[in-house]
């Protein structure tokens, strides 16, 4: 047996084990929602989607007929409040929000933690200001599009770059520029020429096809700024989903293993369901390209994430501070050497 299979099969039975022993064990959900966002970078779940590979595996656990919805959100706040509601069950985006969340929470019924990582990508900080090559050459000119100001990943990378660049206590520094909208249209705006936007702090396959542009450089690479790979998505539920459906959680969890081994066997293939599922007007050689790079990886094991968690508790954003990235995983992760 694979020894990460056989490790989450020991979290979910102590789950379990968990909820007989408080006598409020029953039938597990019939209908489960999954939120995920755009791009690349949610490839796995979409492959999942695609496949049909959480029905799968919730059949062979016995739970037959399972209806999987997918709702696809532009940014991480209405997600949240979706699934604090119990309207979803599922829900994904990058590590800062999933941090933000995860303090909040803490020792709530509603107490929210990651399932596992999806990838590990680099985020580009891209500008068509010819006049920009570091952050500190932005100004009042400059409008620099993310997918929600001072909550989101690339929000929270920009701090942290701020704060090298400006020194500490100035993590803030460039707020004041920056503008929230979702991925697609920041692109939009940042190509046009006409918008007030002119950088675009993005993710997969945005930031690859605004760099086909000539006018088009980078001025920032969120690996320079965690010091190495770094994870970009999670998967997240809250605590009540995960204690009351252990079979649910392990058919998800070995459809999204299924899923990632299946990209990574098959990068080809996985470029051309992505363009038919997204029907993006990247090429298939563009796409596979990008997935290919060594700075991409489709994994569930976290990387760097508690670089995340160390800065929003030491500026404030956090009131507790974990003391480790297990602190902010359920026990099907844990046994990954994660970081």
């Amino acid at each position: 047996m694979n020894v990460k299979r056989f490790f989450r099969m020991i979290g979910v039975a102590c789950a379990l084990s968990a909820t007989l022993a408080t006598g409020t064990a029953r039938a597990e959900l019939s209908e489960v929602k999954i939120a995920r966002q755009y791009g690349v970078s949610y490839l796995p779940l979409m492959i999942m989607q695609d496949q049909k590979l959480f029905e799968k595996h919730a059949a062979q656990a016995g739970i037959t007929g399972l209806t999987v919805s997918w709702v696809e959100f532009a940014g991480g706040n209405v997600m949240n409040d979706a699934l604090l509601s119990n309207s979803l069950q599922i829900a994904s985006g990058g590590v800062a929000p999933l941090v933000l969340l995860w303090s909040r929470t803490q020792g709530t019924p509603v107490e929210v933690k990651a399932l596992a990582a999806i990838n590990s990508m680099p985020l580009l900080l891209n500008t068509t200001n010819a006049k920009v090559k570091t952050l500190k050459d932005f100004t009042g000119q400059d409008k620099i599009a993310l997918p929600a100001a001072k909550v989101s990943i690339q929000a929270i990378t920009l701090q942290m770059a701020a704060e090298k660049a400006f020194g500490t206590g100035n993590q803030g520094q460039l707020d004041k520029y920056t503008v929230s909208l979702s991925h697609p249209d920041a692109q939009q705006a940042l190509m046009s020429g006409s918008s007030e936007v002119t950088a675009h702090f993005g993710s997969p396959p945005f930031q690859e096809q605004e760099l086909q542009k000539p006018n088009v450089h980078t001025v920032l690479n969120s690996y320079d700024v965690l010091g190495g790979k770094s994870s970009f998505n999670l998967v997240w539920c809250t605590a009540r989903f995960y204690n009351e459906n252990p079979k649910l959680v392990k058919a998800f969890m070995d459809a999204l293993d299924e899923s990632e081994a299946w990209i990574n066997r098959d990068k080809h293939a996985a470029a051309v369901s992505y363009l038919r599922i997204s029907k993006e007007k990247s090429t298939v050689d563009e796409v596979e390209k990008m997935i290919s790079s060594p700075d991409v990886s489709f994994t569930t094991v976290p990387q760097n994430t508690i670089k995340y968690a160390d800065f929003m508790a030491r500026t404030g954003l956090i009131k507790s501070k974990p003391q480790s990235w297990k602190d902010m995983f359920f026990s099907v992760t844990q046994s990954l050497q994660g970081s």
